[in-house]
């Protein structure tokens, strides 16, 4: 009795499925039921043509969370992307693909409803609205407060290429190589400088990406390069060069950049810091603003002089007020190696790691008729500072009668008296701001501008060679702290680097 009920029920289950699913089908199907009524609003219009007695599976595509439309063959949208890429990005994008926009996704359903075919619509909506994303290379730039960069490359060696350019600005390829696989360059036997370490201040990762559009994209190694230089400035300063000219004239001149940061940020033009430049040449004179920073040490090995004292002595067959060098003074000589640090190719300091004395100095004797200080000059002079770096040298532009000297690590470090004197000046002008005048009461005169606060002597003090008369600064017109240096013989203004310094 029991089979015979069961039998029955599922007879007329199966006559009501019969006679009812086709009319709930065409009553819901056609105009009157759309995508929007039976799921959610959609951006393209699209109608239920059937009710399935099976389900299946759809997709579903949306942008922005808007649902676009609902796809009849996921293999149509395949074809149609695989299309876009050879037709438009093929050709400068080798070796990628497109797929759909960052914001586009799609949703998988069961769904008992089938849905006409619009998936040509759907397409062609897409690429109206450029909904693409294209296969590239993601490089991201983060500090210690997080990313604040992010570029995107059409693949990775466009980027280490420009890198790897990048960092030949400030460091040779040689020592690159051997940093770089943890190896030590070869030790200094003579003076001048190896390099030690490299390192970038931040953390830069780079990985495969999708990315859209395409247009912002880089493509060529030269953007990149430019963007490792200046990041997305792109309004540069230009300066013209002027009759005679050199290479650190025109740094001196501008935010007084270094004749190796003109070469650096004019490398197409210059390949030599002592090049001659050609009037009327416009040369880039911003200097990089990366978004990265390319740190570099150095170990420096420099021949350094050693002072001689003046010693006097008493002569009782002098004239007081008069002197006699007894014993003209020699400088000595000292190797001291410095741990230097550079940061885009800017020295920011330098520690002395060692010195080992080479050639002990003769000491100046000097015959005087009384016991006081002359204040009369021996005709050696020693450099103004400690350290000493020139930055613009006699004539590195034009009208430019001196030398411009720093102090390689203490930019505001001392400033000697060069020779025994008398302080002649002490004041100030718009042009060299403090300035000092020793005479040294035998022909020759020494000037010293920009420093940082006014002398500290009176005008008619006595000073000895290596006294310190103040500091170095950048008062007046100055675009950096040294000190502007000249040497006076019988009122002739004489350049220090003919046979008075160690140039």
């Amino acid at each position: 009795m029991k089979k015979i009920l069961t039998i029955a029920v599922c007879f007329i289950a199966a006559v009501l499925i019969a006679v009812f699913v086709p009319t709930f089908a065409e009553t819901y199907s056609g105009a009157s039921f759309s995508a929007v009524s039976a799921q959610q609003e959609s951006v393209l219009t699209q109608k239920v043509e059937s009710v399935s007695a099976e389900s299946r599976e759809v997709s579903k595509i949306f942008s922005n969370g808007q649902l676009i439309g609902i796809l009849t063959d996921q293999s149509y949208l395949d074809t149609f992307l695989n299309r876009v890429y050879k037709d438009e990005y093929a050709a400068d994008f080798p070796d990628s693909s497109v797929s759909l926009g960052q914001d586009v996704y799609v949703v998988k359903e069961i769904s008992n409803l089938v849905y006409d075919n619009i998936d040509a619509e759907i397409c062609s909506y897409l690429k109206d609205n450029n909904l693409f994303s294209l296969q590239a290379a993601s490089v991201e730039f983060s500090d210690e407060n997080g990313v604040y960069a992010e570029i995107y490359v059409r693949d990775t060696s466009i980027y280490e290429n420009a890198l790897s350019t990048y960092l030949s600005y400030f460091i040779d390829s040689d020592s690159l190589s051997l940093l770089s696989q943890g190896q030590k360059t070869e030790e200094l036997k003579t003076y001048g400088s190896r390099y030690t370490g490299i390192s970038i201040s931040q953390t830069v990762i780079v990985d495969e990406a999708s990315c859209a559009p395409a247009d912002s994209i880089m493509t060529t190694e030269e953007e990149v390069l430019h963007y490792l230089e200046y990041g997305t400035k792109t309004d540069l300063e230009y300066y013209t060069v002027e009759q005679y000219d050199t290479v650190a004239g025109v740094g001196a001149k501008n935010y007084g950049l270094s004749a190796t940061q003109v070469m650096n940020i004019n490398r197409d033009k210059i390949q030599s810091t002592d090049q001659v430049l050609s009037e009327g040449e416009q040369l880039c004179v911003t200097y990089f603003e990366s978004p990265i920073d390319i740190v570099i040490e150095k170990e420096s090995m420099k021949k350094e002089p050693i002072y001689p004292e003046t010693v006097y002595e008493e002569d009782e067959t002098l004239r007081e007020g008069n002197t006699q060098v007894l014993q003209t003074g020699i400088n000595g000589s000292k190797n001291t190696l410095y741990d230097e640090k550079w940061i885009n190719g800017v020295l920011v300091s330098g520690t002395q790691i060692s010195s080992v004395d080479t050639l002990q100095p003769q000491n100046e004797v000097v015959a005087v008729g009384t016991l006081q200080l002359s204040g009369y000059g021996t005709g050696s002079f020693r450099w103004p500072v400690d350290n000493p770096t020139i930055t613009c040298l006699w004539g590195c532009y034009a009208g430019h009668r001196a030398i411009d000297i720093q102090n390689a690590y203490n930019h505001y470090g001392n400033i000697y008296a060069a020779d025994n004197g008398v302080i002649e000046e002490a004041g100030y002008n718009g042009i060299n701001g403090n300035y000092v005048v020793i005479d040294h009461q035998n022909g020759y005169e020494t000037y010293y501008g920009h420093m940082n606060v006014p002398c500290f002597y009176e005008v008619g003090d006595t000073v000895e060679k290596g006294d310190i008369i103040g500091q170095l600064g950048m008062t007046g017109v100055a675009t950096g702290p040294h000190t502007h240096f000249f040497i006076m013989y019988n009122g002739e203004r004489k350049n220090p680097c003919d046979g008075f310094l160690d140039c």
